[in-house]
């Protein structure tokens, strides 16, 4: 079957549509990567193109003294009645785009194609990537395959992931760790009740721990993260008429970037003692990735906070600058949308913001570095 044809020299909020348009849930983007990847072989010029699964990357080697690094997933989250794409007029937004990834984040992946294949006159190296599997656990994302199997082509001066942030610079990132607390007991048919041991009932401790937690907020670079501790998850039960012999709670933590993950779950466990003491509940580290400091005073960063007018905030969702930064890479998120619509049966773009980024970033890219 032919690929889907892009046309990357159309507005950017027409590719938006178009990237929108092509259903990509997570662990079924092979239409959207041969899409992209046709696009980029066939409209862009002095790029080397990579497939690697549904992964595709590109990089131009034209030995200039700095090289960006544009990023962001193809996947989205699966769609709830949200494809295709449609548009309607807001009284304070104006035209506003309508669909599953406007805003997380087919509108930055769509800014990316369209620089690549229209700007003649970038002052520094680009690197291209749009990567798989970012919706969902960490073991599967992507650019973590890159990560462990290309490293070469995550080498440069400063990364970009387009993710939404209202067309303002969000930095860094909190560090997410999702644990599982559970219990045991003994099963009983619920008429005789005292001879058994309610799994469920020992969890009660636990949510009123959750319940009570003070998160912290910390200010970093400028930047104020606020953490966070949430059940999101609750198992437990075998029938109408049984006690439970189990039950467990999932419990996500997310984190402030001044915390390594060793911290974050020495914390875990500080705050749940009481319940882990003795056995009763015990404690298992489900998922985690790390956080990542602002980078903001780096020189390649500066530079384009400068051009964003000073305008940032901190990043409180997890993101893949993680993954840069623990490179040795600053990195920031900065893309159209407005973060708390992501995933959203309404999830939704104001066009001004794709075209606002189109233009910073063209701006940007135009811009010389300066010398170290």
């Amino acid at each position: 079957m032919s690929p889907l044809v892009l046309d990357l020299s159309a507005d950017p909020i027409d590719l938006t549509a178009a990237l929108v348009d092509i259903a990509s849930e997570s662990h079924d983007e092979a239409r959207i990567a041969d899409a992209v990847e046709h696009a980029l072989r066939t409209q862009t010029t002095g790029f080397e193109v990579l497939r690697d699964g549904n992964r595709v990357l590109a990089r131009t080697n034209r030995g200039l003294p700095s090289r960006v690094i544009l990023a962001g997933h193809l996947d989205t989250v699966p769609i709830a009645d949200n494809v295709p794409s449609h548009r309607t007029t807001d009284p304070l937004d104006g035209e506003v785009l309508h669909g599953c990834g406007t805003v997380d984040m087919k509108s930055g992946d769509a800014v990316f194609l369209h620089l690549a294949a229209t700007m003649t006159d970038v002052a520094h190296d680009l690197t291209l990537i749009f990567y798989d599997c970012e919706e969902i656990a960490a073991v599967h994302n992507g650019l973590g395959v890159i990560e462990r199997e290309r490293p070469e082509w995550l080498r440069g001066d400063v990364a970009i992931l387009g993710e939404p942030t209202g067309g303002q610079i969000e930095a860094g990132c909190q560090g997410t760790m999702r644990i599982r607390l559970s219990t045991t007991g003994v099963r009983a048919h619920s008429a005789r009740a005292w001879m058994g041991d309610n799994a469920i009932h020992k969890l009660g401790g636990v949510l009123a721990t959750l319940a009570a937690y003070e998160p912290r907020r910390v200010d970093i670079d400028g930047c104020e993260y606020r953490e966070g501790l949430s059940a999101v998850s609750v198992a437990g039960g075998v029938a109408g008429n049984v006690i439970p012999d189990e039950a467990a709670v999932d419990v996500n933590f997310r984190y402030a970037p001044d915390r390594s993950e060793a911290d974050a779950q020495a914390h875990l466990r500080e705050v749940f003692a009481e319940h882990l003491e003795g056995g009763v509940v015990t404690m298992e580290v489900t998922d985690s990735a790390p956080g990542a400091l602002p980078g903001l005073t780096q020189p390649a960063a500066a530079a384009l906070v400068a051009v964003a007018d000073n305008r940032f905030r901190a990043k409180f969702g997890w993101t893949d600058v993680a993954r840069f930064a623990a490179l040795g890479i600053p990195a920031v998120n900065l893309g159209p949308g407005d973060p708390s619509l992501a995933h959203k049966r309404d999830e939704r773009v104001p066009t001004a913001q794709i075209t606002e980024v189109t233009q910073m970033l063209r701006r940007y890219l135009a811009t010389p570095p300066t010398p170290a």
